[in-house]
This record gives C-alpha cells, sequence and structure tokens, in this order.
C-alpha cells in the first residue's frame, strides 16, 4: 500500500466514523431530545416540528455530501481524480454545501420564532449556527476552486481530441 492509497484509505475510515456518528445522531438522540423538550414545554411543542425537519433535512444533505466525499476519494485511488465522475462528484457536495445553508438560516429563523414566544435566550445556538454558515462557506469555496482546474483538464483533453 503506498501513501496516498494509505492517506484515502484513512481518510475513508474517517468519513465512515462521521456518518455512523450522523446515523446515531438522527435515529437515537435527536427522538429522544425532541421528546424530553415536547415533554416539558407541551405548549410550545409544535414549534419542534420546523426545526427537527430542518435538522434531519441537514443530516440528509451532510449524508449525502458524505458519500459523494467517499466516492471522490474511491476515483482518486483509482487515477480518475481529472474526470467527470469526480466533476460530478464536486457538483453535489456544492449543492449539498449549500443546502446545508439554507436549512441552517431555516433553522435560526425557527429559533428565533421560538425565543419569541418562551422569551429563552438564543445567541449561543444563533452564534454556533453563524459558525457552521462559515465553516460549510469555506467548504463549497474550496469545492469550487478544486472544480476549475478538473473543468479546465477536461476540456483541454476534449480539445486535443
Amino acid at each position: 500500500m503506498n501513501v496516498k492509497q494509505g492517506s484515502t484509505t484513512f481518510l475513508k475510515v474517517i468519513i465512515f466514523l462521521i456518518g455512523i456518528a450522523m446515523l446515531a445522531l438522527c435515529i437515537f438522540w435527536l427522538p429522544k431530545i425532541a421528546f424530553k423538550d415536547a415533554k416539558v414545554h407541551p405548549d410550545t411543542a409544535y414549534f419542534l416540528i420546523p426545526f427537527l425537519v430542518c435538522v434531519y433535512g441537514f443530516c440528509i444533505a451532510f449524508s449525502i455530501a458524505l458519500c459523494q466525499t467517499f466516492k471522490l476519494l474511491t476515483y482518486i485511488e483509482k487515477n480518475n481524480a481529472f474526470s467527470e465522475l469526480s466533476l460530478k462528484s464536486l457538483k453535489v457536495i456544492k449543492k449539498c454545501a449549500f443546502t446545508v445553508i439554507l436549512l441552517i438560516l431555516l433553522g435560526i429563523v425557527s429559533l428565533m420564532v421560538l425565543s419569541k414566544v418562551t422569551g429563552d435566550d438564543v445567541a449561543g445556538p444563533v452564534s454556533l449556527s453563524l459558525m457552521g454558515i462559515l465553516g460549510t462557506s469555506i467548504i463549497a469555496t474550496f469545492v469550487s476552486v478544486l472544480q476549475k482546474p478538473i473543468k479546465n483538464f477536461l476540456e483541454n483533453n476534449e480539445m486535443k481530441m
């Protein structure tokens, strides 16, 4: 096993572990938290629905991006980094990043509406959400930067043929 294959294998294992953690979060932790909060605050339990839709949408988009990243690493292992398949994976990852940003923004709006009803302070969750938007924006920018050389390479190869 060469160095490139070892590093891509390591990244694949990390992506797989993140996917397992995301699955556990969606199946075990989120429903428990939502049920507990609905028991404690029955008057505002219906406000949890839009927030949970945003969270589960976030989890789905993030999982799709993880799968595409896994595929991209497989293409890199097979020396197909500059191919249409890798470009397609990068496009899907970028769309997932924009979807995540949109869902985080909808989650912030949902929290703001909930805070108006309950009177809670949402500065902490909103600031964490804004940090998530910043991180996701950085990923989307990085993917856009990666797309340009691949597009140029594919266009140059088409011209030569």
